[in-house]
């Protein structure tokens, strides 16, 4: 089974996010040794100041949420890329609207059910003192994106407004869990041939520090209908796999043989992620770095952005970093 962690494929997506940091390794199936590199790679999206990372995860079918917080404001801008999105808050983000800071994102499954997830987490902040302050009240300000995993159990079960509540009282800025967990709980990747030959997806994280203490990081959600590679080899890490069970399709050379791309199943797909950094940013730079995420995601998973998935990456600043 493929088993999301966080190497190749997350410092390639931070890395060219990174504001012009170079990288060299990130993301792979399994925790193999770093290589050395003049920046440091290592934890994930918490290792910035100013963020906590909670997971809820379901235990009656593979489904759950996963919220970033940032409770004393985070500038964010956004990218929506698939065809098909699911979002909460996303206009808002827009560098010609008003504001200028966020509280909180949620990545969560459960499809267009799941942004109720949203709500949890804003009564979680709201009874903090947290959000943004329009005298009469303080309305936390919080985006969310969705991915379709209800193809797994009982679709009636996926996460709501407690399950974000939950995530939240989860939160801390200690080490994130990767994998099934969260919105990763019920992600599959591969699925070119149907869910039978599909491979297990999930949530991965990483961040990179530069010398002067910049960092950047990111956390991702995936559930691609097609194939993960590598992007510094190009080899499949994991995909459809042939009937057999050895080896996997190649979805890019399917489409070409055959002229076309239809999956064997409806459209159950999408891949959400956050790219953060402790950098100072403006909401269009924010916006800037969530627009080139999309490069690192186009670089290790093909086909994206196809008018079935809801492919979604969020951008946030602290603005921590004083170099």
């Amino acid at each position: 089974m493929f088993l999301l962690t966080r190497r190749r494929f997350m410092q390639g997506l931070a890395g060219l996010a990174g504001l012009g940091i170079p990288f060299s390794k990130g993301y792979a199936m399994n925790a193999d040794p770093l290589n050395t590199i003049e920046q440091s790679v290592s934890g994930g999206l918490t290792d910035i100041d100013g963020i906590k990372v909670g997971h809820f995860t379901e235990t009656r079918r593979p489904t759950g949420c996963t919220v970033i917080l940032t409770e004393a404001g985070a500038v964010a801008g956004v990218d929506v890329r698939g065809g098909a999105p699911g979002t909460r808050e996303t206009d808002l983000l827009n560098p010609v609207n008003t504001v200028e800071k966020i509280h909180g994102i949620v990545l969560s499954g459960g499809s267009a059910f799941g942004l109720d997830t949203a709500t949890g987490v804003m009564r979680y902040l709201e009874e903090k003192g947290i959000g943004f302050d329009m005298r009469v009240a303080k309305i936390p300000i919080v985006s969310a994106a969705i991915l379709f995993d209800l193809g797994l159990g009982d679709a009636n079960i996926r996460p709501d407004a407690e399950a974000g509540y939950r995530a939240c009282q989860a939160a801390t800025a200690g080490p994130v869990a990767e994998g099934s967990v969260g919105a990763g709980t019920g992600a599959t990747v591969g699925k070119a041939l149907g869910m039978a030959h599909a491979m297990k997806g999930g949530i991965g994280t990483v961040c990179l520090t530069t010398p002067t203490g910049l960092r950047v990081g990111a956390i991702v959600a995936v559930n691609a209908v097609g194939d993960v590679y590598d992007p510094k080899t190009g080899h499949i890490l994991a995909g459809a796999r042939l009937p057999d069970g050895k080896g996997v399709v190649n979805v890019a050379e399917k489409i070409k043989t055959t002229g076309t791309f239809r999956p064997d199943t409806p459209a159950q797909n999408t891949t959400i992620g956050v790219i953060a950094t402790n950098a100072a940013l403006t909401k269009t730079q924010a916006h800037r770095i969530a627009q080139i995420g999309h490069d690192g995601l186009a670089r290790a998973i093909n086909p994206a952005h196809l008018p079935s998935d809801g492919d979604t990456l969020f951008a946030m600043a602290t603005g921590t970093h004083s170099g």
